[in-house]
């Protein structure tokens, strides 16, 4: 008898709910929602889907992405290949629905039920499409809050499936997103909430790329208070994704599924709330961007764990088709299977590095709040801060092994900047150490990060820079893709 399956995925993961699981600490191979999601969904890291950033232009949900790689993410393969259901429910991906790549009549293939947000994150006056036709949504709570809507609709479906076919379901709640609508009933919790202070918080981000160091610091007094409602508001948001989750459950209790039933839950990507004295977003290349949690909880999985291997969304898509007994071998992903760490298997080979990768986006013209700081910089405050920018485009190699807790970055500029990370002495990522690295480790993490750039399937999952099988192979950086070395740009869309 097959499992049955459901992947619950967060904006921007915040609270941890469920008990009796394994956490793992994941992370993205792009601090952004519509490159993350197109990795969980393919497998793939973004040099290999080509969506780089949230616009059609970038790929998000384009005519080229629903006919490249649509037909081989893993909902399709538990379709067609190992006779699930599939049910979706909430945000897809941000330029779903746009008129240019089919309108919400366009249904990806590998879904039974659908009921996808048209475009990106709302709570009210929002459309669906439900199974390729139009719904809009208001603004009466009782009706059209739409994590509450996204509830219902997966119950339903738990209520009226097959009994005769395993199912899958992905429910992706755009809470904690902005605007961070919270429902009625919540808007006064966490009254005396704030976010973290952690030692990095307010402060310069010396030695770092250009765009960190023009942030203000310190921050002026209503950039905290507007972080701190924001930080509010998100958690606010949050209670009601805690409130669809304990009727998910209670619902596959009630149904006698939930013990034949793994549950994932996890997040696109991070978010900063202060850091350096950016104020809120994410994109950048640090661990309160790049690191959300996973949790996972289902037959054979041992309560209350925490494993600590390097684990990554990409991972997500080979895990759920390694459970449906599909064999991985006939895919061309690039993650590998949980389900060895999630049994408990002992001696299990495991990677120690991963890929981070990063196109930076920007207007062409001068933003208009902010003349002073040129072209090609975007998602600015009133203050000129701002978080993104056309050069913004970096890769890194997170490392994490016996002997090392190293992050290596290059920027795609005309510094060429580096920065570089060692998280034992500095979790909190303050002090670039890249002048003073021992020169042979930076070469060995440039050429490994030339290497996984230009990585594909089987390429992608070789032994890193301090595994004692790793060999320096130049012929690897001449893969199928040709040379990337560096440089990962709109190119290759």
């Amino acid at each position: 008898m097959k499992s049955h399956l459901a992947l619950l995925i967060f904006y921007c993961f915040t609270i941890p709910v469920l008990n009796l699981l394994i956490l793992f600490f994941q992370y993205v191979p792009s601090a952004l929602c519509c490159p993350s999601r197109a990795s969980i969904l393919t497998g793939k890291y973004p040099h290999n889907h080509h969506v780089v950033n949230n616009t059609l232009e970038g790929n998000c949900s384009s005519k080229l992405w629903q006919k490249i790689q649509e037909p081989y993410t893993f909902p399709a393969v538990l379709k067609a290949m190992c006779g699930y259901q599939t049910f979706f429910a909430g945000k897809y991906l941000n330029e779903y629905g746009a008129e240019d790549a089919g309108g919400v009549g366009h249904v990806p293939p590998g879904w039974s039920f659908w009921y996808a947000l048209e475009k990106n994150s709302k709570y009210y006056n929002y459309t669906l499409s439900v199974n390729g036709k139009a719904r809009r949504h208001g603004e009466n709570y009782s009706v059209d809050y739409l994590t509450d809507v996204l509830a219902n609709m997966s119950l339903d479906f738990l209520e009226y499936k097959s009994n005769f076919e395993p199912f899958f379901m992905m429910i992706a709640t755009p809470a904690p997103h902005s605007p961070w609508t919270p429902a009625p009933q919540y808007t006064k919790s966490f009254q005396n909430v704030s976010a973290p202070r952690n030692s990095n918080f307010n402060i310069h981000g010396k030695n770092k790329h250009w765009l960190i160091r023009q942030a203000k610091t310190p921050m002026s007094n209503s950039s905290i208070q507007f972080l701190d409602d924001a930080y509010r508001k998100r958690w606010q948001t949050l209670l009601s994704v805690d409130d669809l989750i304990e009727k998910l459950v209670k619902k596959l209790e009630v149904n006698g599924e939930l013990d034949n039933t793994y549950i994932f839950y996890t997040s696109d990507n991070g978010f900063h709330t202060g850091q350096f004295s950016l104020p809120i977003d994410k994109r950048q290349l640090y661990e309160f961007d790049i690191k959300v949690p996973l949790l996972v909880r289902g037959p054979g999985i041992k309560p209350n764990q925490t494993n600590k291997m390097l684990v990554a969304n990409i991972d997500l898509g080979p895990t759920i088709l390694d459970i449906a007994g599909y064999d991985l071998n006939k895919t061309q992903m690039d993650g590998m299977s949980l389900l060895p760490l999630l049994r408990g298997d002992k001696n299990v080979t495991w990677r120690s590095d991963f890929l981070v990768e990063y196109q930076g986006e920007g207007y062409n013209g001068s933003d208009p709040t902010c003349p002073g700081l040129g072209p090609g910089v975007t998602h600015c405050f009133p203050d000129c801060v701002c978080e993104d920018s056309y050069n913004n485009t970096y890769a890194c190699v997170r490392t994490l092994s016996a002997s090392w807790d190293l992050q290596y970055c290059e920027f795609d500029d005309r510094e060429v900047f580096v920065e570089v990370y060692n998280l034992t002495a500095d979790p909190h990522q303050i002090n670039n150490i890249a002048k003073t690295i021992d020169q042979e480790i930076l070469e060995k993490m440039n050429y490994r990060l030339m290497m996984l750039q230009s990585c594909s399937g089987a390429t992608c999952r070789t032994p890193g820079v301090f595994d004692p099988g790793y060999r320096f192979d130049p012929r690897l950086m001449f893969s199928n893709h040709g040379l990337r070395a560096r440089r990962f740009s709109a190119q290759f869309l």
